[in-house]
């Protein structure tokens, strides 16, 4: 049943969470231009990889057949989600990129992390803690 004041959901290209996580992927993929040549095999990889994963199992879920599967996915995409943000991090760790550069990806990742898990607690019944 449709909630009142909620648009409806067509596909997984009306979810938020899946627009939010492809501008994730734009914002990476862009800073992580940053990077130098030599980790272009090594973190550029690890973390592009990482972050084209999250909106890929966001509309993989939404695809699937049963709230449990779609749940499942969204796991997948919060661990991914969580390896983006800690490569963010090594990155301005290792000085590839400074707080600056790296605050719009940053501000993604947390608003990410909260909307997958609003998602999983509404498809869970609020039995996720």
């Amino acid at each position: 049943m449709q909630e009142p004041g909620r648009p409806r959901i067509e596909s997984h290209r009306d979810l938020v969470a899946w627009q939010k996580a492809m501008d994730l992927a734009v914002e990476t993929y862009r800073i992580s231009r940053q990077f130098p040549k030599a980790e272009v095999y090594r973190l550029t990889a690890q973390i592009t990889r990482a972050v084209a994963s999250i909106p890929a199992n966001i509309a993989e879920g939404r695809a699937r057949s049963t709230r449990r599967e779609y749940s499942y996915f969204l796991s997948i995409a919060k661990g991914s989600l969580m390896e983006v943000d800690t490569f963010l991090l090594l990155a301005i760790r290792l000085e590839y990129l400074n707080d600056e550069d790296a605050a719009i990806a940053l501000g993604l990742v947390t608003e990410l992390s909260k909307m997958i898990t609003s998602l999983r607690s509404r498809l869970d019944g609020g039995n996720r803690p």
